[in-house]
C-alpha cells in the first residue's frame, strides 16, 4: 500500500513543481510584455501555434487590432511580434500540459484503486481548480484588450493568488501521501522485533512534543507566517500589476524620504497608485522579517523534529535570498532576470514556511519522523 501512495505523492510533487514553473514563467511572460499577444483563447485549438505564413500573418493581423500594437508596439515587425507570440503560447502551452499530466495519471491510479475515498474528491477539487485557473488567467488577459493595452491590477492578483493557493493545495496533499508512505514503510520494518520482545507500533510510541501547548502555539504561528508570506505575495502582485517596481529605485529610502509626500492620496491608493503599492510592499517585506525571525527564534525554546529543525533553517535562508533579490531588482530597475528570480524566490518562501506548517500539524503527527 505505500508502494502506491508514494506514487501518487510523486505524481502529485510533479503537479506541484508544473505549477511553480508555470508561475515563474508567467512573471517572464509579463515582464517581457508578452501576455496580451495572443488576443483570442481557443483552449483546444490553440494548442497548435501558427504553421504556415499564412497563419502567422493572420495571427499578426488580429494583433494588431488591439491597443498593445495601437498604442506600444505600432510598426512592430512580424519577427519581433513572434518573439512575443512565443513566450505568450508557451505560458498558455505550459497550462495545457499541467492539465494533461494531472488528468491521466489521475485516472489511471483511480482505475487501479490507488486513489479513492476522501483523496478522490481532493484531486477532483484540484482539477476543477486548475480548470478556473486558466478561465481567470484569460479574464486577465481580456482587461489588457478592451482600451489600454495593460491588464488590470485586481485581476493579475486574482490569478496570482489562485495559483499559489492551488500549488499550497496540491502539496499539502502530496506530503501528506509521502510521509504517510514514509513512516507506514518505517513501522512495517521496525515491527519485527528481537527474539521474547513484545512488538510496538510507532502509533503506540509516547505522544510527541508537537502536542504540548507551547507547540501547539507554534504550530498556530507557522500558519500565520505562512498567510503573512502569501499577503506579502499578493502586494507584490500590485506592484507588478502597476509597474510600481520603475518608481524610486533606491533603498532603504524612496528616494530622498523614509515617506514620499502624496503617498496616500486617496482611500484605495494601496490598489491604484504605483508608488503606493510599492511602499506597502516594502512594509510588507519589513514584517515578515521581523516574523520569521520572531518565529525562528520562539521555536528554539522547543525540542522540534529533525524535519521542521530543517525547514526552520531553510526558511532563514530562503527570507535572506528573497530580501536580497527583492532590493537587488529594485536597485537594478526591474531587469527581467532578478525580477523572474525575485518572484521565484517568493514562491520558495512561501513553500518552505507551508512545508514548517505541515510537519507541525495533526497530519505529521500521524506519521511522525523519529529519525528523518
Amino acid at each position: 500500500m505505500q508502494a502506491n501512495q508514494r506514487a501518487v505523492s510523486v505524481w502529485l510533487f510533479v503537479c506541484a513543481g508544473m505549477i511553480f514553473a508555470m508561475v515563474v514563467l508567467g512573471g517572464v511572460t509579463r515582464l517581457t510584455r508578452s501576455g496580451l499577444s495572443i488576443v483570442v483563447w481557443e483552449p483546444i485549438r490553440g494548442t497548435l501555434p501558427p504553421l504556415t505564413k499564412e497563419q502567422w500573418e493572420g495571427e499578426f493581423a488580429r494583433y494588431k487590432r488591439s491597443p498593445e500594437y495601437q498604442k506600444v508596439n505600432r510598426g512592430m515587425s512580424l519577427a519581433d511580434f513572434k518573439s512575443i507570440f512565443w513566450m505568450e503560447y508557451l505560458h498558455r502551452l505550459w497550462g495545457r500540459l499541467i492539465g494533461v499530466v494531472f488528468l491521466f495519471p489521475f485516472l489511471v491510479f483511480a482505475w487501479r484503486g490507488w486513489i479513492r475515498g476522501r483523496l478522490t474528491w481532493e484531486c477532483v477539487l484540484m482539477f476543477i481548480g486548475g480548470g478556473l485557473q486558466g478561465l481567470l488567467g484569460w479574464y486577465m488577459v481580456k482587461s489588457g484588450l478592451v482600451n489600454e493595452p495593460r491588464v488590470s491590477q485586481y485581476r493579475l492578483v486574482a490569478h496570482l493568488s489562485a495559483a499559489f493557493v492551488l500549488y499550497a493545495y496540491i502539496l499539502w496533499v502530496a506530503l501528506r501521501l509521502w510521509y504517510a508512505a514514509k513512516d507506514e514503510a518505517s513501522e512495517q520494518i521496525g515491527n519485527t522485533p528481537p527474539v521474547g520482545e513484545k512488538r510496538i507500533a510507532l502509533s503506540e510510541l509516547p505522544a510527541y512534543p508537537t502536542q504540548t501547548a507551547g507547540m501547539v502555539r507554534l504550530r498556530r504561528s507557522a500558519v500565520g507566517l505562512t498567510l503573512l508570506i502569501f499577503v506579502m505575495v499578493l502586494s507584490g502582485g500590485f506592484v507588478a500589476g502597476l509597474k510600481g517596481g520603475l518608481m524610486y529605485n533606491t533603498f532603504p529610502m524612496m528616494g530622498a524620504y523614509w515617506l514620499p509626500a502624496g503617498l496616500f492620496p486617496s482611500v484605495g491608493a494601496i490598489f491604484e497608485s504605483p508608488a503606493t503599492a510599492q511602499w506597502v510592499h516594502r512594509m510588507m517585506a519589513y514584517v515578515v522579517m521581523i516574523a520569521v525571525l520572531a518565529f525562528w527564534f520562539a521555536s528554539l525554546r522547543y525540542a522540534v523534529t529533525p524535519r521542521f529543525a530543517r525547514a526552520r533553517g531553510v526558511l532563514l535562508v530562503a527570507l535572506v535570498v528573497q530580501v536580497s533579490l527583492g532590493i537587488a531588482t529594485l536597485l537594478w530597475y526591474v531587469p527581467v532576470a532578478l525580477a523572474t528570480l525575485h518572484q521565484a524566490g517568493a514562491l520558495c518562501l512561501f513553500t518552505t514556511s507551508l512545508y514548517a506548517t505541515f510537519v507541525l500539524s495533526p497530519c505529521a503527527e500521524s506519521c511522525p519522523s523519529r529519525t528523518a
